[in-house]
Parts: structure tokens; sequence; C-alpha cells
């Protein structure tokens, strides 16, 4: 998969080279592949316990869920932009109720670390200055049984 991606992309490149391309043009093709690259991180809409409604871009939107003994991870904004169109800063808002079992809202850049946002019944809020490259806001949730409200933009 990878070898493939890789020789696509040097195809993508080589025909940029003959047909003129300024530097500008190649670099905004690349990002919108790597975009696009991105988005397979996602959870799919069907496999997403809650409802989701997509923003202007991946990496924004409102998700709300309720969850009876779920256990599992959902990625559910995010992507791999080299320069986002609507900039570095992102607001989040979740209000996350645990009933039963744990839940965490994380952010997770690049190779970094998770950061967990919420792991407790409340509400978070808070602007994040998103680095270059991968990019995700998830929950991963250990037979959770509660509630989720989120509001990224």
């Amino acid at each position: 998969m990878r070898k493939l991606f890789s020789f696509l992309i040097l195809i993508l490149f080589g025909s940029f080279m003959l047909s003129g391309c300024t530097k500008d043009e190649i670099l905004s093709h690349y990002n919108s592949i790597v975009q696009l690259a991105g988005t397979i991180g996602l959870t799919g809409s069907l496999s997403l316990q809650g409802t989701k409604e997509k923003g202007p871009d991946d990496y924004t939107g409102t998700y709300k869920a309720d969850y009876e003994r779920f256990s599992n991870t959902e990625y559910l904004f995010g992507g791999t932009s080299i320069k986002r169109k609507a900039g570095k800063e992102i607001s989040v808002t979740c209000t996350l109720k645990i009933t039963a079992g744990t839940a965490k809202v994380f952010w997770i850049s690049g190779a970094d670390k998770a950061m967990t946002l919420i792991a407790a019944t409340g509400t978070y809020h808070d602007t994040l200055t998103l680095p270059e490259g991968g990019n995700y806001i998830g929950i991963e949730c250990e037979d959770f049984t509660g509630s989720i409200e989120m509001n990224i933009e």
C-alpha cells in the first residue's frame, strides 16, 4: 500500500513538472492528496454510534451520541493537512456524561502521545492550535454507558 502511494505521488509530481505547474500549484495538489489520505483515518459514518454533521472540512462539525456498554475508539474529526485552509486553530466544546464504564475524549497529533481533553462527566472548552500533519480528535470507551455532545469550529 505504501509503495503504491509513493508511486502515485511520483507519477503526480512527474506529470506536474511536464505540464509546467508552479511550485505553489504542486504543493497545493500535494496537500489535497495528503488531506484525502487523512480522511481514511476517521471512523466512517456508518460505524459511528452517534450522528455526525460535518463542518466546512473534516476538522470541524458536531457529533452527538448515546452509548450503551460501548467498548471501542471512534476517530471523529481531523485529518493530515499540511496547510489547512481555515487556519491552525479550532475551538472544541464537548459535554461528556458518564453513567457507567469509562470514556475519554482525546486529541492525537502526529506521533505524539494522545492528550486527554476530558475523561469525567462535565464540559470541556478550549482552542487548540494544530501543528502541520496528522491531527485527530476522538473518544475512547471501555464498557461506556453515557452520552457525548461535541462541537468543533
